[in-house]
Order: structure tokens, then C-alpha cells, then sequence
């Protein structure tokens, strides 16, 4: 493991048992709405229904329990990580732990790695399908907008911004905190979108962007959810490429199912086959851009074991960690990942951004509509003011930060 750390004396953890707070309400109410939703959409045989109402009817008060699949690839792993919380209940663990742990059991009780290569049943696979047949129509605009951009000729500087603008925006479409066919926040609008971004460093990214070795750089883009926003990831990174800003792009996916939407390698696979096939051309064109993109290999799919983990993003493995000092340009994506990047402390909220992630291997761009009660980077009395405007401006992903860290 890593030993660098954040600069600043490292707080305490988010945990459930702050009564009062999302992160109380996150374990208590959604997390077990999750659960019973993912089981109305499944056809589970009894025995693991039984399990799954167990587990669900167990939050908040059981206490962790260690994985009973002991042949699972990562079983040793998470026999670490439950050890030191065995004897406490799911609001007294440290939150980004009890989420991560939540979605792992859900695995570990459907049988999900006993299952033979590409057996494997998703339990969140109707959710991802409908998240993304229900964005098609804003699929469909932004991939216009997108080819407009891909024009030679077109401006550079000014086209990359819109793109981390929408790519920023697309994370609002989160199914762990929206399923699909609810309301969910949505500021297609660039004024609403401004006047709701809390930190803007585009400049400074499109500057340094701009400034990259073409024929040798590198941008890893770690993933978030599926969908609109999946779509939007993959839209900036033809962009990158076709523009020949750099010369590869790493995009990290997770390992397996978490978080209702979050993106795995097939899930890639499938949304580039999908764009593909579309009957819209503005579509269809970037899907086969895609396609070609990863068969040349300029587009890159990985996965590690750690996107899946509960560890503070300080805590990746020294492989890991090499790899991504490979790379000219880390972007993270969405809250959970941007939780791990901030360790998911209670940090004051303006705390230096890059004090925190001064640990990591190479400059990282943050895209990430706020989902938690987790944030740095914001101006003296920003914080005050925006609360003032909107209560629950920490949570309810209407308030977006681009930030970054050269």
C-alpha cells in the first residue's frame, strides 16, 4: 500500500450514527430502498431472497459480518477490510466503508463469483439498461453537439470546456440516487449550469491540456456511472483523441456491480455497441468512431480490484499507483469517486483541494455534482452563502465543482 498522504492533518470519517445528516438517512432509508427495489426487479431463487431480506431487514443495527463466498477473487482482501468493524453496526463503521461492504454482500449473497466467466448475473442490470433507453433523446443532442465539435476547425479551447461542462453535468444522472424513471436534477441549461458550478478551473484544464505532448500523451479517466453520463465520458474522450490531444486514453471501470449504475468493461462494450446501432447518424457516427478507437487501442478499458474496494484513494496499491503515474492527466468522476479521493472526511469545506490530493501521482481534474456531505476547495464564506441559497446544496446534486490539480 501507498503511504502518502494528504497534506493536512487527515478528520474524522462521514459515519451514519451523525443523527441528523445525509449520511445518517444514505444508511438508515436508501440504502435498504436500494436493496428491496433490486429485489423487486429480480427473480432470485428462495434461497437468496431470504438472504437479501435478511441482510436488508438487518440496516441498521446488525453488525458487519465477514463474507461467507471465502473463493472469491477479492475474499481475502475484504477479509481486511470487515476485520477491524466486526463488532459494529452499520452506523457506527465509517460510511464509505458500510456502502461498498453493502454492495459486496449483495454479490456475495446471489452467488454472483460462483458463477462461471460471463454466467454472472448483474442484480442491477434493469436499471442500467433503462438509464440508458430513457436518456436517448439527450443522447441524441448531445452527440450533435459533440460532431459539431469534431469539425476541423472548430475552436480547441472553447469545445473542451463545453465538453468538461457536460461531462461534469452528465453525473447528475446518478440511478443509486435516482432509479430510473424518477426526477432526477437536470441543468441542460449552460446558464443553469454556470450559476450552479461552486468551482471552475476549465481554464486552467484546457490550458494544460492544450499544452500536452500529443504524440506521447496519456489521460485515465476513472468511471462512474452508466447511462447519459457514461456517454458523455466516452463523447470527451473521442474528443481528445480525434482532435489528437493525446495520444491514448485510459478509461477505469469497476470490477464488478456497485453502486446501481456504476460502469464495468461490458458495460462499456455495450453502451460503444449501442451508440453504434443507432438509427440517429449524430449517434451512430461517434459509436463507430468509439468502436475503432478501442480496436486500435487508443481507447483503453481497465479494471482494478481497487475501484471496488472501501480504501481512501491514498491507500492504492503501489502497482495501481504506478500505472497512473504513467499518465499525463487523472479525471475523476461523480461523487463516490470523488468521496475516495477526499478519503470521505470531514473536511472543513475550504480546505485546499489540491493540499488534499498533493498524494497523488500525476494532476487530477475532479468532475463531480455534489451527492454528499463531502467537499473542498470552496472560497471563505462560499459555503455559508450557498447554504443560504439551498439547504441541501451538499446532497441533492444540483451544485456541481470542475476542479483541478497540476
Amino acid at each position: 500500500m501507498s503511504i502518502d498522504c494528504p497534506k493536512p492533518p487527515i478528520p474524522e470519517s462521514l459515519r451514519g450514527i451523525e443523527v441528523g445528516t445525509f449520511t445518517n438517512e444514505s444508511i438508515v432509508e436508501r440504502l435498504p430502498e436500494i436493496g428491496w427495489r433490486m429485489l423487486a426487479e429480480n427473480e432470485f431463487p428462495p434461497a437468496v431472497v431470504a438472504g437479501l431480506e435478511s441482510l436488508l431487514e438487518g440496516i441498521p443495527y446488525e453488525t458487519v459480518q465477514p463474507l461467507s463466498d471465502t473463493e472469491a477473487p477479492d475474499a481475502a482482501d475484504w477479509s481486511r477490510y470487515v476485520e477491524p468493524y466486526l463488532e459494529q453496526n452499520w452506523l457506527e463503521v465509517p460510511w464509505f466503508f458500510a456502502e461498498n461492504y453493502f454492495y459486496r454482500r449483495i454479490l456475495d449473497i446471489t452467488g454472483y463469483f460462483q458463477k462461471g466467466p460471463g454466467q454472472a448475473h448483474d442484480p442491477f442490470l434493469y436499471q442500467k439498461r433503462r438509464g440508458l433507453e430513457t436518456s436517448h433523446q439527450a443522447i441524441r443532442g448531445l452527440s450533435r453537439q459533440v460532431n459539431q465539435s469534431l469539425k476541423k476547425g472548430s475552436p480547441r479551447k472553447e469545445a473542451l470546456a463545453s465538453l468538461l461542462a457536460l461531462d461534469l453535468w452528465g453525473n447528475q444522472a446518478d440511478l443509486s440516487m435516482w432509479p430510473s424513471g424518477e426526477n432526477i436534477p437536470n441543468h441542460q441549461d449552460t446558464g443553469q449550469q454556470r450559476a450552479h458550478t461552486l468551482v471552475d478551473d476549465s481554464g486552467f484544464i484546457t490550458d494544460y491540456v492544450l499544452g500536452l505532448d500529443n504524440r506521447a500523451g496519456r489521460i485515465d479517466l476513472m468511471l462512474d456511472n452508466v447511462g447519459l453520463e457514461l456517454v458523455s465520458d466516452l463523447y470527451l474522450a473521442a474528443f481528445l483523441l480525434e482532435q489528437n490531444l493525446v495520444k491514448r486514453v485510459c478509461l477505469h471501470a469497476k470490477v464488478h456491480p456497485t453502486f446501481v449504475s456504476d460502469a464495468m468493461i461490458k458495460d462499456v462494450q455495450q453502451t460503444v455497441m449501442f451508440l453504434a446501432a443507432d438509427d440517429d447518424q449524430e449517434v451512430a457516427s461517434i459509436g463507430r468512431l468509439l468502436s475503432g478507437l478501442l480496436e486500435n487501442g487508443r481507447l483503453q478499458l481497465q479494471a482494478h480490484w481497487f475501484w471496488t474496494s472501501p480504501l481512501e484513494m491514498w491507500r492504492m496499491p503501489a502497482p495501481l499507483k504506478q500505472e497512473l503515474g504513467l499518465s499525463n492527466l487523472l479525471i475523476s468522476k461523480g461523487d463516490a469517486n470523488y468521496r475516495r479521493l477526499l478519503g470521505d472526511r470531514h473536511w472543513p469545506y475550504t480546505t485546499p483541494f489540491a493540499d488534499i490530493v498533493s498524494y497523488l501521482p500525476a494532476p487530477v481534474v475532479a468532475l463531480r455534482t455534489l451527492k454528499s456531505e463531502v467537499a473542498a476547495g470552496l472560497s471563505p464564506g462560499q459555503p455559508e452563502e450557498v447554504t443560504e441559497r439551498d439547504p441541501e446544496w451538499l446532497f441533492n446534486g444540483r451544485w456541481g465543482v470542475i476542479q483541478f490539480k497540476g
